[in-house]
């Protein structure tokens, strides 16, 4: 009995393991009845079979990469390019993938390279070795995984990414190739620096135009200025000569004596009558009509009282006291006054 038993549970062990099974994260897979797809496309998780009747086949569902052989391929000139390249993929429809492949991974990859192999052929076709290897290699990969993934979706498989690796001539064509994109290069330098020097006269064009606006209104501003000034110092001016025009005129002579004499080594060459020298000459002083002439002193006492040399305030007359020493009166004599002399000289002295 105990025999029996232990058969029992022995058997009900084996059928839920056979019954029972397990889908992994990284892995999508195929329900088959004595070789027919009952289900597909099972997800992660535990799922349950009918043991002996159903059996499992689980496929990687990561992203996987081809790594192609290098191939030549011909361009439009008719000349060959040695290319290779990589193509990122993976299962998308594991019913597909199985009946094109039967679920072999190597006949998936052979599979895959010739469609790329073909649509890069078709693509290098259309343009030349230097299109291919400057800027338009993104618009091939692109046009590339594009029409690929049309034959691809055949197999069940979807192209996530295809790259050139490497693009190697031959040897007959190398150093041409290399002189062409020299030169296109330097081409595409000139243009850009033709492009930067427009634009920098354009910018400074725009200065020297705003630098000439900005010059000229301060120009003008300050004309305005200076006239005010001029119009207010002529003011003054005028203000000032309105009140003593003859002492003013003393004073800008004494300036001009100053600034034209200062300097003892300066030689001026002028005429002793020009005006320039009006006030260093002798005043001529008229004598007052009807006017009696000044009475001289009669004593010793009054010529000392008058001091050493006394003047009269009578114009052209001189009494010098050193005529009346012996109490006789001096007899008048003509002459200029001496104090308007006395002024003259020590205007020239200054």
């Amino acid at each position: 009995m105990k025999n029996l038993t232990g058969i029992i549970i022995a058997i009900v062990i084996f059928i839920i393991s056979s019954s029972a099974y397990i889908v992994d994260e990284r892995e999508v897979a195929i329900k088959f009845r004595f070789k027919q797809i009952v289900e597909s496309g099972i997800k992660p998780g535990l799922h349950f079979k009918l043991p002996l009747i159903h059996t499992i086949k689980k496929f990687n569902s990561q992203i996987l990469t081809l790594d192609a052989k290098p191939d030549r391929f011909l361009t439009n000139e008719k000349k060959y390019v040695r290319v290779d390249f990589f193509v990122k993929w993976r299962i998308t429809d594991v019913s597909e993938y199985y009946r094109a492949t039967r679920g072999d991974i190597a006949r998936a990859k052979n599979r895959l390279e010739g469609i790329m192999k073909d649509g890069l052929r078709n693509e290098l076709s259309k343009r030349t070795i230097l299109e291919t290897i400057s800027g338009e290699r993104g618009e091939i990969i692109t046009s590339l995984r594009d029409k690929s993934n049309l034959d691809a979706k055949e197999l069940g498989i979807e192209i996530i990414d295809a790259r050139m690796s490497q693009i190697d001539f031959p040897s007959t064509v190398s150093e041409s190739v290399y002189d062409r994109m020299r030169s296109e290069r330097q081409r595409v330098a000139q243009d850009f620096r033709s492009r930067g020097k427009e634009e920098a006269e354009k910018i400074q064009a725009g200065a020297d135009r705003k630098a000439t606006i900005i010059e000229a209104n301060a120009y003008s501003k300050g004309e305005t200025m200076r006239g005010e000034g001029d119009a207010k110092s002529a003011a003054i001016y005028a203000k000032a000569y309105s009140k003593d025009a003859e002492f003013y005129a003393f004073y800008r002579s004494l300036s001009a004596y100053e600034k034209s004499l200062g300097n003892s080594s300066d030689i001026m060459v002028i005429e002793p009558d020009s005006d320039f020298f009006r006030y260093f000459k002798k005043k001529k002083v008229t004598k007052p009509q009807n006017q009696a002439p000044a009475t001289p002193p009669q004593d010793k006492q009054q010529i000392n009282q008058m001091g050493p040399y006394p003047v009269y305030s009578y114009p052209q007359y001189f009494y010098p006291a050193a005529n009346m020493s012996n109490n006789q009166p001096a007899q008048p004599q003509e002459k200029k006054n001496t104090a308007v002399k006395s002024s003259e000289s020590e205007q020239a002295k200054q």
